[in-house]
């Protein structure tokens, strides 16, 4: 069993950059794929970006259009998203996630954490 605790969010200006952190509790976090989604306000959970178990392959969310990039740190059980050049459009409540299956389909997921919102204004 793994616990997801999301932190790095917050409220930016439009092109500015974030990077959110994903701790991990627990015995095995280097047996899990790690994914980050995110939610806005009256929308569907949308696949962000996934990271295999060792970090050598990623995969990438079409909304993200490049500015995104996943990476983990197994011996500190992290796992981040780093976000450039924001728009409005990224504001959401982003969502980590460990799961067995590297895509972007969420029943792959078991364990999620609280999500910690991220809001970009002009």
């Amino acid at each position: 069993q793994v616990q997801l605790v999301e932190s790095g969010g917050g409220l930016v200006q439009v092109g500015e950059s974030l990077r959110l952190s994903c701790a991990a509790s627990g015995r095995a976090f280097g047996t899990y794929v790690m994914g980050w989604f995110r939610q806005g306000l009256g929308e569907e959970r949308d696949f962000v970006a996934a990271i295999s178990r060792s970090g050598g392959m990623a995969n990438y969310g079409g909304t993200t259009g490049g500015r995104f990039t996943i990476s983990r740190d197994n011996a500190k059980n992290l796992v981040y998203l780093q976000m450039d050049n924001l728009g409005p459009e990224d504001t959401a409540v982003y969502y980590c996630a460990a799961g067995g299956t590297l895509g972007s389909d969420p029943s792959t997921y078991n364990h999620w954490g609280q999500g910690t919102r991220v809001t970009v204004s002009s």
